[in-house]
């Protein structure tokens, strides 16, 4: 599949970078020549179905293995065995506790003993906001109370960037106004940077700065979040007067019923096709971005493997 991306380019070096990274694992690329910025001070959204790649990119940001080509930088270097650029970046994912018998606090005391800039105090603060037990097992917990703990952890490390691996996994939708209200919370105060990979698209849209939209394995989107979201928009009329509007254009969504037709577009419209599309008595709806993603993943399935994502 043709890569597209528009990495926001900036003069300071970036926090992390991939650049041309690939992975494969047997007979399936996990990654194929991704290349992206991580900046400072954002959050990022990574979203991707199942299978996309999205663990294998956090892994190899966190060091737990290197790409098969390409190069992973972390403060403008390898950090794959380099324990002061390794201690700079935390990755949180779901993880069976089922036979571990140390308990909230204890869990916690271990991680400020073993990572420098972990706030134990902040750490207790967040165990009484999730209303945690702290001398529990965390093999007692619920699932939903066990990723709290896991998304505690990575709120309080300090690290400079932070990953979270589908970390509200099993929580109730309190716990996890909690855990985004949190992150922004840490975000505003500290500058540290995040990356969210998550299914939850339509709930944790607000959180993004970024939005990195990972296809089988390839990178379909790498852009600001306000610009993916002026990107995505539905063209309603009568058929005529759509298909008439949307010829030579980036559709990428198309539904009819009887003699109204609806298409989704992707791409920047200007305020000549806005004026345009009034014109033609055709209504114009922007995409959320849950709905974007879908359409622009059912896309490059139909579409086939040489199809690239057009940008205006």
């Amino acid at each position: 599949m043709m890569m597209n991306t528009h990495s926001t380019q900036t003069d300071a070096p970036p926090l992390a970078a991939l650049r041309e990274v690939s992975v494969t694992y047997r007979d399936t690329t996990a990654l194929q020549s991704v290349s992206t910025r991580i900046e400072d001070g954002r959050v990022y959204g990574l979203i991707g179905r199942n299978g996309a790649g999205k663990t294998t990119l956090l892994s190899l940001l966190a060091s737990y293995r290197r790409p098969d080509s390409g190069r992973v930088h972390v403060n403008g270097a390898d950090p794959f065995e380099d324990a002061d650029r390794m201690s700079r970046v935390h990755f949180v994912f779901a993880r069976d506790v089922s036979d571990e018998s140390d308990t909230v606090k204890e869990t916690l005391e271990h991680c400020a003993r073993y990572r420098d800039g972990f706030d134990l105090d902040y750490a207790w603060t967040l165990v009484d906001r999730f209303g945690l037990t702290a001398k529990k097992a965390l093999s007692d917990l619920s699932l939903g109370m066990q990723s709290a703990v896991n998304a505690i952890e990575g709120l309080a490390s300090g690290a400079q960037l932070t990953m979270f691996d589908e970390v509200h996994h099993g929580m109730d939708p309190q716990s996890r106004t909690l855990f985004y209200e949190s992150l922004l919370e840490q975000r505003e105060r500290s500058e540290r940077t995040f990356i969210l990979s998550t299914h939850l698209v339509s709930e944790m849209a607000y959180l993004f700065d970024h939005v990195l939209i990972l296809d089988r394995g390839s990178l379909l989107v790498d852009e600001p979040y306000d610009l993916v979201s002026e990107r995505g928009v539905t063209i309603t009329g009568p058929i005529p007067a759509v298909d008439g509007f949307t010829k030579g254009r980036n559709v990428i969504g198309r539904k009819t019923l009887g003699g109204t037709a609806s298409c989704v577009l992707y791409g920047a419209m200007s305020d000549t096709d806005h004026s345009e599309a009034e014109t033609a008595g055709l209504e114009v709806t922007s995409v959320p971005l849950q709905d974007l993603f879908i359409h622009l993943t059912n896309a490059t399935k139909t579409q086939g493997d040489d199809h690239a994502i057009a940008q205006n």
